[in-house]
């Protein structure tokens, strides 16, 4: 999926909800609630793996706060909702307290150290019990930088798994389809990482125009580099 047809997703959806409001023209600040609910009503769900204590980071990143004030996990919630996602679910670390964010549905893990693929089928679990998606978003926390349009062309995408590349590079989030996740969480694929399951499921690349899909903000120092690479 190039540029173009990246646009033409969420120019889709702006068109459809143009249409529903009965009006000509561009799409303006007031319709941006109406255009998420479009892309919401397309199947979405997000799941924010942030359950990392942040040993390199200096804390876990869910709290690490950017220059606007708001925190990874909001930045990454915003993000999830504004490309239509619901629900949106985030793993947490032990210990840290249950965030006050609308629309985030907080699933704390029981022990440190769990590596990311175990996080990440706790997330799921809580997921498949509920109804309405088709697709789930798979955002690391410490990616607060992905575009809505860039989760927007990835759940467009209808392969079994997305993947976006920008510049050559893969990065995230992943989009993945309900059998998918469901298989992950049964262990019918078994992992042991999520690259695994890529392959095993065979991921379509989604080429994007997004440098925050590669912008891995897991130390300061790379926050700071990706505050200048992803204005």
């Amino acid at each position: 999926m190039d540029e173009n047809e990246i646009s033409s997703v969420v120019v889709d959806a702006a068109i459809e909800v143009r249409r529903g409001l009965g009006g000509p023209g561009l799409l303006e600040s007031a319709d941006e609630e109406a255009l998420a609910f479009e892309l919401k009503d397309r199947g979405l769900a997000g799941l924010i793996l942030a359950g990392g204590m942040g040993s390199r980071f200096g804390v876990p990143k869910a709290g690490a706060l950017l220059p606007d004030g708001r925190t990874f996990l909001e930045a990454c919630t915003a993000t999830l909702h504004a490309s239509g996602a619901d629900p949106v679910v985030a793993t947490l670390p032990p210990g840290f307290d249950e965030p006050e964010i609308d629309g985030l549905v907080a699933v704390p893990l029981r022990e440190e150290g769990l590596d990311m693929f175990a996080s990440l089928r706790i997330g799921l679990q809580r997921l498949v019990g509920e109804a309405g998606w088709n697709r789930v978003a798979l955002l690391p926390v410490d990616h607060p930088f992905v575009r809505p349009a860039t989760i927007a062309a990835l759940a467009a995408c209808g392969a079994p798994a997305a993947v976006p590349s920008y510049r050559g590079k893969h990065g995230h989030p992943v989009v993945i389809d309900r059998p998918t996740a469901e298989a992950v969480v049964s262990g019918v694929i078994p992992g042991p990482t999520l690259r695994e399951v890529l392959r095993e499921v065979g991921a379509a690349d989604v080429v994007v125009d997004d440098p925050g899909a590669i912008a891995n903000c897991n130390t300061t120092e790379a926050l700071q580099r990706a505050l200048q690479f992803c204005r």
